[in-house]
């Protein structure tokens, strides 16, 4: 087939239809303020994404409920297993994972982890002040050892959360300018209210044409709305920030503490 009847071909096939995902997504199992069956019933009834990742932090098991729960319904929407896990040099989305990764370890080896467990990184909120993030410094050291094991297969560049607006912009240029990441887009929702408020655009509908597309890094980021602190509410908003400082810690140190004990005993 020629190039010229390849492409009538394409064109009598129809314009192809481009689906949104949101890739960063908080349930309570970690410290989201919504259970996996809520959470995914709001998706269902009040928005029009067509993936979405659960990606608490620093625990997989919130995915794997929530994957559970997605199973066994009638849903219209792709499903993603994933973690948004601490590292030394700050926050990594692993995407695609549904076995438990360990914390508080180097950024390129954790990278290199994912990708060994079939596995696609993505850094969140990249360069923000105002939580853990990987720095400038560290992304790019990472990419000037030119190791594609350890090299971040995407780039958070929309995010509405007050910690992604901050560097959203630096991110997004940067990236075009030097790195050349698939860019993504994720809620960073704790509340069911901001799912969607950021999604990743890509040419598709399907979880797998998400992942061909972030790995042929041909993904853009879009900043859906913005979700005000009216429609959250201090109190709830309070209530959020008072279990990420009980939850969050334990999910990070756990482990550590565990296999410290277990040293101990020994």
């Amino acid at each position: 087939m020629t190039a010229e009847s390849n492409r009538a071909h394409t064109d009598s096939l129809g314009p192809r239809r481009f689906g949104t995902a949101d890739l960063q997504i908080h349930t309570s199992y970690g410290d989201g303020m919504a259970d996996a069956r809520e959470l995914l019933a709001r998706i269902e009834e009040r928005t029009d994404l067509d993936i979405i990742a659960v990606t608490d932090h620093d625990d997989v098991g919130g995915a794997l409920l929530a994957r559970e729960v997605h199973a066994r319904g009638n849903y219209s929407f792709d499903f993603v297993p994933g973690v948004e896990l601490t590292t030394r040099a700050g926050h990594l989305l692993a995407l695609w994972v549904d076995e438990p990764l360990r914390p508080l370890r180097p950024l390129g080896e954790t990278v290199a982890t994912i990708h060994r467990m079939g596995g696609v990184a993505v850094i969140p909120h990249p360069f923000s002040y105002l939580t853990r993030s990987v720095g400038q410094r560290a992304l790019e050291r990472l990419i000037a050892e030119g190791d594609p094991e350890t090299l971040p297969d995407g780039i958070e560049v929309a995010n509405l959360t007050l910690a992604g607006r901050v560097t959203g912009a630096k991110a997004l240029r940067l990236n075009r300018e030097r790195y050349g990441l698939a860019e993504t887009g994720g809620s960073d929702a704790h509340f069911p209210e901001e799912v969607g408020t950021a999604r990743t655009v890509f040419a598709g509908t399907t979880a797998a044409e998400l992942r061909a597309a972030i790995l042929a890094r041909t993904t853009t980021g879009l900043r859906a709305h913005q979700v005000g602190l009216r429609t959250i509410g201090v109190r709830r908003l309070a209530a959020q920030q008072v279990r990420g400082l009980s939850v969050t810690p334990k999910k990070v140190l756990g482990p550590h503490v565990r296999r410290l004990a277990g040293a101990v005993r020994r």
